[in-house]
C-alpha cells in the first residue's frame, strides 16, 4: 500500500513541475553553460520546474520567438532586444551572463599584428550578411577618434567567414568568446595559423554582451517560474566557476556531440565574462543602470534609432530578487 502511495505522490510531484522553455540562441556552448548545469544536477527539478533546453539560430531571430512566445527565455544581446522593441516588440533583458562585449577583432598574427585600432587602417573584415558588426564596428571606430571606414567591410555567409579568415580570403573577421572564437582558435591551429585579436571592450566599448530575455507578457503572468529559473540557472554558472572540468562533462552529457575540449574553453571564457567586480556582492546577473545607459546609448548611434528606445525599456533587474 506504502509502495503505490509513493509511486502516487511522485507521478503527482512529477505532473507539478511547470514547464519553462529555453533557446540558447544557438548550438551548446559556454554561453548557456549555467542552465545545462542545472537541468543535469536537478536544480530546476529541485525548484519544481522544468525546462526544455533548445538551440536557436541567432539572437535576433530567438529575440522575436521570444517574443512571439514560441520560447519562455531565451539568450538574447542588447542589441536583438533594442531592435525588437524599436519594431514593435516587448522584451527586456532580466539578468546578466555576458556583463561585457564579448566580441572582438580576430586575425592571423603572420599576416598581420595590430594592437590599437588605428593599426586596422585598410585591412578588410568579413562578417554575416545579418551581423551587427556592420553596425557597431563604424561606431566603435568613430569612437576612437578614427574615420568610420578605416577598416574596409564585406557582407558574407557567415558559414564561411571563419574559413574565410585561415585561408588568408580576409584579413580580418569577429570573434566571440564563450562562443565562436574557441571554434576559431581549434581551425587555426590545424591550420597552422597563430590567431590574435583585439577586444572591443578594451577600446572604449563599455557595454553588456547577451543575458536571459523574456518578453514582458511572461514577466507579468510567470514572475515566480522566472524568479526560480534564474536562481537556479546562476546557481549553475556558480557550479561551473567552481568546476570548469565537470561542468563541460556536463554539457557533453546533454549534448553528446558537443566537444569537450571547445566546450571548456567556452566555459572558462564565460566564467570570467560573467563575473562584474564592480558588483560582485550583489550575485550573478546584476544589471547596472550605468552600464545598461551606455549599452544603450552605443546601440542608438551603432543602429540609428533616435533616442526611440530608453534604457528602462531594455532591462529589469527586479526578478533576481527573491
Amino acid at each position: 500500500m506504502l509502495g503505490i502511495c509513493a509511486l502516487a505522490a511522485s507521478a503527482q510531484c512529477a505532473l507539478a513541475l511547470e514547464k519553462l522553455s529555453y533557446n540558447m540562441a544557438w548550438l551548446p556552448q559556454g554561453s548557456s553553460v549555467g542552465v545545462i548545469v542545472a537541468q543535469q544536477l536537478g536544480y530546476f527539478k529541485s525548484a519544481d520546474l522544468e525546462v526544455n533546453i533548445v538551440r536557436g539560430y541567432g539572437g535576433n531571430r530567438t529575440a522575436n520567438e521570444v517574443d512571439q512566445g514560441q520560447f519562455d527565455i531565451g539568450y538574447v544581446d542588447p542589441v536583438s532586444v533594442m531592435l525588437n522593441r524599436a519594431n514593435g516588440g516587448h522584451i527586456r533583458l532580466i539578468g546578466a551572463i555576458n556583463t561585457r562585449w564579448p566580441a572582438g577583432i580576430c586575425f592571423d598574427t603572420k599576416r598581420y599584428n595590430p594592437k590599437t585600432p588605428a593599426d586596422l587602417k585598410g585591412l578588410l573584415l568579413g562578417g554575416g550578411s545579418g551581423s551587427v558588426v556592420h553596425n557597431v564596428l563604424p561606431v566603435w571606430l568613430e569612437r576612437n577618434g578614427l574615420p568610420k571606414n578605416n577598416v574596409r567591410l564585406m557582407r558574407m555567409d557567415p558559414a564561411v567567414v571563419d574559413a574565410s579568415l585561415i585561408e588568408g580570403k580576409i584579413d580580418l573577421a569577429e570573434c566571440w568568446r564563450a562562443s565562436n572564437r574557441v571554434v576559431t582558435q581549434k581551425q587555426a591551429n590545424d591550420a597552422g595559423v597563430k590567431l590574435g585579436w583585439i577586444e572591443y571592450s578594451d577600446f572604449g566599448l563599455d557595454a553588456y554582451g547577451s543575458g536571459f530575455a523574456v518578453s514582458d507578457e511572461t514577466i507579468k503572468k510567470r514572475p515566480d517560474a522566472l524568479r526560480k529559473f534564474l536562481k537556479a540557472s546562476y546557481q549553475g554558472y556558480d557550479y561551473a566557476l567552481a568546476n570548469p572540468e565537470k561542468a563541460a562533462d556536463l554539457i557533453v552529457r546533454a549534448f553528446p556531440t558537443t566537444d569537450r575540449n571547445v566546450a571548456l574553453n567556452q566555459i572558462k571564457d564565460i566564467n570570467d565574462l560573467i563575473i562584474d567586480a564592480q558588483v560582485k556582492d550583489k550575485g550573478l546577473g546584476f544589471l547596472r543602470e550605468d552600464r545598461m545607459l551606455k549599452t544603450v546609448q552605443f546601440i542608438d548611434s551603432a543602429f540609428n534609432l533616435n533616442g526611440k528606445i530608453k534604457a528602462q525599456d531594455v532591462y529589469s533587474d527586479a526578478l533576481l530578487k527573491p
